[in-house]
């Protein structure tokens, strides 16, 4: 590795992992050996282990000048454990590999770990190291191991025709979120300092993992399940892929985040298709037998006040369909994030 990121900034790698490393002394539980050296060492767990990646690329999944190093380090622990959120999974060790800019000084980067470290303790995970490179953008990638009971991860393609389809929470604030920093002042002064639109800010800039709503829809038998962070259209046509079968939704029960009809008023934004399509919600997904999703649902409510709402069901084929509240049915285009898709 070059000891120095590109552009000289005054800083040696040596002295950045040294402060690294009083970051992350704390410790945690299970870890025999935190960051430092070759490698980690942790203590493996009695269940299945679950194994993550996930990364954030300067430019593409983020910008800098719109969000603090400080939610952005937390919220690329997040994507993470939504994953393990979604196979019904606890999260466990985490380790980082960074690429740095010459436009980013050391300070950035300690604020970028302090809300790793944050997330990671929220979520009941540990940071025990990783690695560090320069580049001509910043790129955080996060390895997370997880820990479920054996045999009861939750996967894509347990989906059986007549199963009902179950989402967590409310879609689309992220997208409005992302939307209502984008425009910034000049477009949304007034909206910007609003309830609703703090709240937009809010879901897109500090997400939130649902690691015990995912724990509990494995419990009541969640036949499949994924976590929604390119949309609900696209992941749920992946879901459904995975399973072999169609789905019906019926647009009218999708959960839309009731802050995107105030946003609507001022930035040209249709709150369904932002609840179809947004991505990055990080809500949850799920078909199963419908005593085991309403039993869900309850549970959910009463133990973590988030809404589960039924949106349609899982039916034999292939075909994906929308149902509007007149009955009309027409295919429902997997659109949302790809990588690689028309810009």
């Amino acid at each position: 590795m070059n000891p120095n990121p590109a552009g000289e900034p005054g800083f040696t790698e040596d002295e950045l992992l040294a402060a690294i490393r009083k970051v992350l002394s704390g410790g945690g539980p299970g870890v025999v050996v935190g960051a430092g050296d070759d490698a980690a060492v942790v203590k493996a767990g009695a269940g299945d282990g679950v194994l993550t990646a996930d990364m954030l690329v300067e430019g593409i999944h983020f910008d800098r000048s719109l969000t603090s190093p400080r939610d952005l380090g937390a919220k690329a622990v997040v994507a993470n454990v939504s994953d393990i959120a979604a196979m019904g999974a606890s999260p466990r060790h985490a380790v980082v590999s960074l690429a740095l800019s010459d436009r980013v000084d050391p300070a950035w980067v300690m604020e970028l770990y302090g809300g790793m470290l944050v997330a990671c303790e929220e979520y009941g995970a540990t940071l025990v190291g990783g690695d560090l490179s320069s580049g001509p953008a910043v790129v955080i990638s996060i390895a997370l191991t997880g820990e479920v009971a054996a045999g009861t991860a939750v996967l894509r393609s347990g989906a059986q025709p007549g199963h009902r389809l179950v989402v967590t929470g409310a879609l689309g604030r992220s997208a409005g979120g992302l939307a209502l920093a984008r425009a910034g002042v000049s477009k949304a002064s007034d909206a910007l300092t609003s309830d609703w639109g703090r709240a937009l800010l809010d879901a897109h800039f500090r997400p939130v993992a649902r690691v015990g709503e995912g724990q509990t829809l494995a419990q009541v038998g969640a036949s499949a399940m994924m976590d929604l962070s390119d949309g609900l259209a696209l992941d749920l046509s992946r879901l459904c892929a995975e399973s072999a079968v169609g789905a019906r939704v019926r647009l009218a029960a999708v959960p839309v985040a009731p802050e995107l009809r105030e946003l609507a008023t001022v930035l040209p934004l249709d709150p369904l298709q932002a609840a179809l399509s947004g991505g990055e919600d990080y809500e949850l997904v799920a078909a199963g037998p419908r005593d085991a999703v309403e039993e869900a649902g309850r549970r959910i409510g009463e133990r973590f006040a988030v809404a589960v709402t039924e949106i349609g069901e899982i039916v034999e084929g292939q075909a994906i369909v929308a149902v509007d509240a007149a009955g009309h049915e027409w295919p429902l285009e997997p659109k949302g994030w790809d990588h690689f898709g028309a810009r």
